[in-house]
């Protein structure tokens, strides 16, 4: 086991205008569960080849516990990979499978055997060892994947969207596997994923990035609760953060024409006079039974059971058809009725409410 250091590691493909994967710093600790996420195209993939060693680094450097390993070849640095399609032998069984690696590595037949066995025991394959993968369902192949990487020892798992081509269900069940399965193995584990709700669940820490460039690295929570700027504050978090377009006020923030408290302080005001967001978390949402707050036109209400989430549009004055509003979630208790097409008027406890620089896009204040 080893740590992992990026450092300016930069990605450019020949032709492009500009880097895939821009100056990237990142420490990840030994033994540490850490996950790379973002949407298409913004690098994390690109950051997981190049620590393996599949795309070439253009500037910069990785290392691999002390070890600099940029321009090691994949077979040298001492990784596994974990791909998205699982990339299984069809013609070979699950134990040939899990086993390929050490066999070509020249690893004797009776350590081949013992490795696979006390592999497929971890991840509860041994019946299966027999079987060719066309035979097995797609989490159990994914199993496998995971089996031929553990057999190796590795210092290092990459996994690239592991679990994208399973059922929702499936992904669930699988996702709480590989996290239980890392801890007890304690090995090195850097983890992409397009799923914020992956990453959360899973990561140690989260690296959240955006056109190639680190946006902030955090734990799960770290993210959720001081998101650095206005990408991250929209990104984490399911139902998203709503952000809602403000001016600073001397009360603290006037969203169309209606106040909103602030927590911020008048060091905190100093370089801001102009426009402001401000983002509220649905489960900080509270609704009014006067008509104090921002004015919400109902859309649609979401029943799951153990509560409800509110869905509509922040009126204003321009405002006069349904689409035009600024999109409003708000997690309400279960079963309490709001008709379609009623207004309901949204507060929140000014410590809960976010402030970003709208120009800039960075965080204003600290939020306790």
């Amino acid at each position: 086991m080893a740590t992992v250091t990026f450092q300016d590691a930069t990605r450019v493909y020949p032709g492009a205008n500009h880097a895939a994967v821009d100056r990237l710093n990142l420490e990840i600790g030994d033994g540490e569960f850490m996950v790379l996420v973002g949407p298409s195209g913004c690098g994390k993939s690109t950051s997981l080849r190049m620590l393996a060693g599949l795309e070439e680094v253009s500037e910069g450097d990785i290392y691999i516990g002390d070890r600099q390993v940029t321009n090691a070849a994949p077979k040298d640095r001492d990784i596994a990979m974990v791909f998205q399609n699982y990339a299984l032998y069809p013609h070979m069984t699950v134990a040939d499978n899990m086993g390929f690696a050490l066999k070509m590595a020249g690893v004797n037949k009776d350590e081949r055997d013992k490795r696979v066995r006390e592999a497929a025991e971890l991840l509860g394959l041994t019946e299966f060892l027999n079987r060719k993968p066309k035979a097995m369902s797609g989490g159990q192949r994914q199993r496998v994947a995971m089996g031929r990487a553990i057999v190796r020892s590795p210092q290092v798992f990459c996994m690239d969207e592991p679990l994208s081509n399973l059922d929702a269900k499936l992904r669930v069940s699988t996702r709480t596997q590989i996290a239980a399965l890392q801890q007890r193995l304690g090995v090195t584990t850097v983890y992409v994923t397009h799923d914020q709700v992956e990453a959360m669940t899973m990561g140690d820490r989260v690296c959240v990035l955006k056109d190639g460039v680190l946006q902030q690295v955090d734990t799960p929570l770290g993210l959720y609760d001081h998101p650095a700027n206005l990408f991250v504050a929209g990104f984490i978090g399911s139902p998203a953060m709503n952000l809602l377009q403000a001016k600073l006020s001397d009360n603290g923030a006037s969203v169309n024409g209606h106040e909103v408290p602030l927590a911020i302080t008048p060091a905190d005001r100093q370089g801001h006079s102009g426009d402001i967001t401000i983002g509220i978390r649905p489960e900080d949402c509270r609704v009014s039974e006067t008509d104090e707050g921002v004015p919400v036109r109902v859309t649609i209400v979401e029943e799951l059971g153990a509560d409800a989430f509110v869905y509509g549009e922040a009126e204003d004055n321009q405002t006069s058809a349904i689409g035009e509003g600024t999109p409003v979630v708000v997690r309400v208790e279960a079963r309490r009725r709001f008709d379609k097409g009623s207004t309901i008027y949204v507060t929140a406890d000014p410590k809960e409410v976010h402030v970003f620089d709208t120009d800039s896009g960075e965080r204003i204040g600290t939020r306790a």
